[in-house]
């Protein structure tokens, strides 16, 4: 007896374990009436896809470029694919839209923390916790953090 997720059809699942809904092909779209680019790319993000949530980010900005919702997608999905020039680009935008904010703090904080930048990551979340100390997001990143100080990365 075989024993998997309950699911009646195989209709909800596509290759290399995305689902079948984060395959459209949205690049004819020309026009975006509402922020579909910014829901898309959060699901493609929350479904682990940062390749995908990359380019639709990207276009986001190009399309949306005084959202910071398309700033903020574009800079964590261009840290989560290690484009740190792309992410800086975007934290500078962020600094003049949303800067001195815990949501900026905690951001740039994380991409200094997947860079191995411990010391910046810890400052900028120090500045997320004076702005806001019940912020559960920072503290996790500060207990993110601790436990990066306290097991040592091996090669």
């Amino acid at each position: 007896m075989l024993v998997a997720c309950q699911s009646s059809s195989f209709d909800d699942l596509a290759a290399f374990g995305d689902s079948a809904n984060t395959l459209k092909d949205e690049s004819a779209v020309a026009f975006y009436k509402n922020d579909e680019l910014i829901t898309v790319g959060k699901r493609q993000f929350q479904e682990k896809n940062y390749g995908k949530s990359y380019a639709i980010y990207k276009r986001a900005v190009d399309v949306f470029p005084e959202d910071p919702a398309a700033w903020l997608g574009l800079a964590a999905s261009a840290d989560m694919v290690a484009r740190f020039d792309t992410s800086d680009r975007a934290y500078q935008q962020l600094s003049r839209m949303i800067g001195n904010t815990p949501v900026y703090y905690n951001n740039i904080g994380y991409s200094h923390l997947l860079r191995g930048d411990l010391r910046a990551a810890r400052g900028y979340f120090l500045k997320a916790y004076e702005l806001d100390p019940a912020n559960e997001v920072t503290a996790r990143n500060l207990e993110l953090m601790k436990n990066s100080v306290n097991f040592a990365q091996r090669g």
